[in-house]
């Protein structure tokens, strides 16, 4: 088993689904493509991205479709 990607957006959103999954007590890894912007003028934001381990997904259900309700 290894990761799954869970969400992939604004950095805001990634850090506020963090925090919800590790009060589930889901161990999250998140990827933030914005440091790799090698050239300073270009300001394109890249997308953020969290993952879980697959066997934590039946937990982290009712989370993430709790946040995204909480979006809409």
């Amino acid at each position: 088993m290894g990761l799954i990607k869970i969400f992939s957006g604004e950095e805001i959103l990634a850090v506020s689904l963090k925090e919800r999954l590790e009060e589930a007590d889901i161990n999250v890894v998140v990827r933030d493509n914005n440091q790799a912007n090698v050239l300073p003028s270009i300001t394109t934001a890249k997308a953020v991205e969290v993952f879980i381990q697959e066997f934590d997904y039946g937990k982290a259900h009712p989370v993430l479709e709790a946040f995204r309700m909480s979006l809409g």
